[in-house]
């Protein structure tokens, strides 16, 4: 039985247990606009605690809470102007992603959305992140909240009432007058609390992940991108599938034959003979020239993407292979261990020549630049820990696989929701602690409102442009 089945048993206990639960407790369920409230007093006498007792520390972690604040808020706006940048001018990339620019992570949002480059993402996922992610930013607004003497009403959840009660997020009621009258060096610090404890969360299990993938997994294979490549122009085109064409067009690359989307088509131009799949051409902008794959070892005996072996000697890395590869000349057969879906296979491969590298074995196959450009590119490369060409197995078979997307999942979404929380719009802890940070620089409460009023309304309608440009995106 797949974990799928026993992930959905669990969604299904789940939400009876907590059905139950709130209809025997519903005197504490307060209806707030679309949500549902459940408010108590758990947590408060520690978080009062906390916060009272460790004044020097919480005073350094307000100036760490703020400066962080504003690092998030820079983030923010980099990002959207990449997502801008994205789905105004990149549609094919739009179309690749499949997901509008708003759409909240649900279970099985990977799995729906056939998103292969995520992992896949379950409920037993969501709701353990949900509430490490939710408790740990709500408690840290509390905390701040209690050393600067702001009182915490109340605590607890909400969730959506539709259908089936839903979890949605922890929170921490603090007394709005009291907390309007302290100072905005205190409000900030309070408001950007919550980001702070999800960027330390981040990074907690950012080491405990990397810690876990070393003992979890080891290096037992090489996995590549793509078969490999090469641009043709559409005019050279002499036939497809073995029947002539004088004159070659995209829309009649697409209509010369019935087979499916996966498999391959065959096209000769300029005396030479390439392969494509119907899917490979419809992803690609209308031109004279197409990109298909060369007709290379690789593709023609449809290679796996991960190999393991050549003739019984173990592949751990790219120079292994290449170094495995040049042992061999062209015209020799090799066999090939690769690893499916269904387990091991092997297959025996005649080696071609290298049509750059004479002389030279040539199995074809292409590794794409791994490279992430900008300031946040950047982060992420000096921040890995996984080859993005090495086949890793796991050394606890499905457990090792499931813990580590847990805490994948847990690491990306911790960060994400530490830079929409700073987004400067009104709904969220960036949008008061925008307003308090104009405030601080001109002393006009008039100002402060309206540069907090207008960047709301311009990042929604920068959000209603991203879903009109989507949507153009998947318009042929």
């Amino acid at each position: 039985m797949s974990f799928f089945v026993y992930d959905l048993i669990f969604l299904v206990l789940f939400l009876t247990i907590f059905s139950v639960f709130l209809y025997t407790r519903k005197k504490n369920l307060k209806r707030e606009g679309i949500l549902y409230l459940y408010k108590t007093s758990w947590g408060i006498k520690l978080i009062n605690r906390i916060g009272k007792k460790h004044k020097k520390t919480m005073n350094v972690l307000s100036w760490l809470s703020i400066i962080s604040g504003y690092i998030l808020m820079a983030g923010m706006f980099y990002l959207v102007y990449l997502l801008v940048r994205i789905y105004f001018f990149f549609p094919e990339a739009v179309r690749a992603i499949k997901v509008p620019p708003i759409m909240p992570l649900v279970p099985y949002l990977p799995q729906v959305f056939k998103l292969d480059f995520l992992p896949p993402f379950y409920f037993t996922y969501w709701i353990v992140i949900i509430a490490i992610i939710a408790i740990t930013h709500e408690v840290a607004h509390g905390i701040l909240a209690a050393y600067n003497k702001v009182k915490i009403k109340t605590t607890g959840f909400g969730f959506f009432p539709f259908f089936l009660p839903i979890f949605l997020a922890a929170f921490v009621e603090l007394d709005e007058k009291i907390m309007q009258k302290k100072k905005k060096f205190a409000q900030m610090a309070i408001l950007s609390a919550g980001t702070f404890a999800n960027v330390l969360t981040a990074i907690l299990f950012f080491v405990i992940l990397t810690m876990f993938f070393s003992f979890s997994f080891s290096a037992s294979g090489v996995t590549y991108d793509t078969y490999a490549t090469q641009s043709v122009l559409i005019g050279e085109i002499t036939s497809v599938n073995g029947i002539n064409t004088s004159s070659p067009s995209y829309d009649k690359l697409l209509e010369f034959s019935e087979i499916s989307e996966e498999e391959l088509i065959r096209i000769r131009a300029g005396e030479k003979d390439y392969l494509a799949t119907k899917e490979m051409i419809k992803d690609q902008e209308r031109g004279e020239e197409i990109f298909v794959y060369q007709s290379a070892p690789a593709i023609k005996e449809n290679l796996s993407s991960i190999i393991t072996e050549i003739n019984g000697i173990s592949i751990y890395c790219i120079d292994d292979l290449v170094d495995e590869l040049s042992k061999y000349s062209p015209g020799e057969e090799i066999n090939i261990t690769t690893i499916v879906d269904e387990g091991i296979i092997e297959k025996t491969i005649v080696l071609e020549e290298h049509p750059e590298q004479p002389g030279a074995p040539w199995l074809g196959i292409g590794f794409m630049e791994q490279k992430r450009e900008g300031l946040i590119g950047r982060i992420v490369n000096s921040a890995s820990f996984k080859n993005p060409n090495v086949y890793y197995k796991p050394k606890f078979d499905g457990l090792s696989v499931f813990v580590y997307n847990l805490l994948w999942w847990l690491v990306l979404i911790s960060m994400s929701m530490a830079l929409i929380n700073m987004l400067p719009v009104g709904i969220f802890d960036g949008g008061r602690f925008f307003y308090l940070t104009v405030l601080s620089l001109t002393k006009n409460e008039k100002i402060a409102n309206l540069s907090f009023i207008f960047l709301t309304k311009f990042f929604i309608f920068l959000l209603f442009l991203l879903i009109v440009f989507w949507g153009i995106s998947f318009i042929r």
